[in-house]
């Protein structure tokens, strides 16, 4: 049985830092995620907005569903790049279960999505 100094040593010598929960653990995720949230904005808007002309197509949208899918394909391909790497690199190092950091790096990207939904008139 390894002393609680020795399984510290054990996990900086491989680089894993032993994860202990603090009041403020979830704040560096949740922080990360409403900060991408913001342009996440735009993606999330892209695809609810194809979704809801797949369903009820507006009269004047005759331009067809190729220029949107070049459109919207590239935008919603960077944005889940850009959310995907650094959320990965910090749930590597999080304090928290695979769980809980996801499902708080979800709920805080569709936040500012949220607020805005909630917003408008």
């Amino acid at each position: 049985m390894a002393t609680r100094a020795a399984r510290g040593m054990a996990s900086r010598m491989t680089g894993q830092w032993p994860r202990r929960w603090t009041p403020w653990a979830p704040l560096a995720p949740l922080t990360l995620n409403l900060l991408l949230g913001i342009p996440g904005v735009v993606p999330i808007w892209l695809l609810w907005y194809f979704a809801a002309n797949l369903v009820d197509p507006a009269p004047t949208e005759n331009d067809g569903m190729a220029l949107w899918l070049v459109i919207i394909v590239p935008v919603v391909c960077l944005y889940a790049l850009l959310w995907w790497f650094p959320n990965r690199a910090l749930a590597r190092r999080a304090p928290l279960t695979a769980s809980h950091y996801w499902l708080l790096s979800a709920t805080g990207t569709l936040l500012p999505t949220a607020a805005l939904i909630l917003h408008s008139p």
